[in-house]
Parts: structure tokens; C-alpha cells; sequence
């Protein structure tokens, strides 16, 4: 019982500590630009800073969608990593956004099981592709990318190139895999996962 309580507990942070924080920038943002909107405004309308807020979100997404931009923003991110007070604020909201990049990143991965780091332990990874000409070493197999991710901070870890004959397909969708490496194991997902789909996509 105990145990099962604070499994629950633990999920419940997970899901509400960076969803509630992200609410709360957000909402911050949107009364500071109503307020500043209406400042300057002789009949400000209810919702104009809901609407500035978008357009300069839509507008940082196109300039760090171009090399330029994102050289830019390379280097404003590497100043404020250089200031104490901001620099772990800064990094601490940053690890958030960047599980909403990982997640969309793994999205459409096969999720797979494979001898690891030596035969007798098994690891599960998300297949990156088939490896490069370059560096197949047979003609008798395929050797496959596979990523490692690395609990409790999944956004590391290890490439991995596996022959296709040890890699064991799960029937097990990348969301749930997911949620095995980010909770370290807390977290089950449902049963038959175990079971290889038909064929490895």
C-alpha cells in the first residue's frame, strides 16, 4: 500500500511540476504584455496580449528556425549560463523544453530490447536507422543505430550499433518507453509489451 502510494505521488509531480510551471510562465507573460499593451493603449481590448504573445513566440520560432538565428541564440543561451542566480533557473526551465524536444524527437521510433552493455543484460533503445555503408562490417547482416537513453536524465546517452539478428522488437510505444526512462522504472506500462510486434519497422 505504501509503496503504491507513493508510486502515485511521484507520478503526479511528474506530470505536475513542469505542466504547472509552464502555466504559470505563461500566464505571467500574458498579464505582463495586457498590462504593458494597456499602458500605451487608449482602448485596449481584453486578449491583445494573448495575441502579442503568440506572434512574438511565432516570431522566435522563425528566427531560431534559420542558422542565423540559432547561432544567435547559441550564443545568448551561453551568457546566461555564465550569470550564478540565472543560470540555474535558466537551466532548470530549459530541461523541460527540452523533453518536450525529446519526446517529439522519439515519436515515431521503434522501441526494442538488445544485448547490452554485453550479452546476459538487456537494454531497451529507440532504432535511429540503419548504420552508414561505411561502417557495415558484413554482408551477412545489417548493423541498426540504436539509441540508449541514460535514466534518470534521458536526454544522454548511448549510440549504439547492433546487428538486426540481436534486436528484439517490442510491442511497446515509444510514449510508454518513454515514461519507463524518465520515472528510472517506476513507472509500468501496461501488460503485453513483452510481445515482439510482427516485424520491426
Amino acid at each position: 500500500m505504501t509503496k503504491t502510494t507513493s508510486t502515485l505521488f511521484l507520478r503526479g509531480l511528474m506530470v505536475l511540476v513542469p505542466t504547472s510551471t509552464t502555466i504559470l510562465i505563461l500566464v505571467l507573460l500574458f498579464n505582463t504584455l495586457d498590462n504593458l499593451i494597456g499602458d500605451y493603449l487608449i482602448n485596449p481590448f481584453p486578449g491583445l496580449g494573448l495575441i502579442v504573445l503568440l506572434l512574438i513566440v511565432m516570431l522566435v520560432g522563425i528566427i531560431a528556425d534559420h542558422v542565423i538565428g540559432k547561432q544567435i541564440l547559441d550564443k545568448l543561451e551561453q551568457r546566461l549560463e555564465q550569470i550564478p542566480l540565472v543560470q540555474s533557473i535558466y537551466l532548470t526551465l530549459k530541461g523541460m523544453t527540452d523533453l518536450l524536444n525529446y519526446r517529439t524527437r522519439f515519436t515515431d521510433r521503434a522501441v526494442v530490447a538488445f544485448p547490452f552493455p554485453r550479452n546476459g543484460l538487456w537494454a531497451i533503445g529507440f532504432v535511429m536507422g540503419i548504420a552508414p555503408g561505411s561502417i557495415q562490417v558484413s554482408t551477412s547482416f545489417k548493423l541498426h543505430m540504436v539509441f540508449v537513453p541514460t535514466a534518470i536524465h534521458p536526454f544522454t546517452g548511448y549510440l549504439a550499433l547492433i546487428p538486426d539478428y540481436a534486436i528484439v522488437p517490442l510491442n511497446l510505444p515509444p510514449e510508454e518507453a518513454m515514461k519507463m526512462e524518465f520515472s528510472a522504472g517506476f513507472y509500468k506500462p501496461p501488460s503485453g509489451w513483452l510481445q515482439p510486434p510482427q516485424s520491426l519497422p
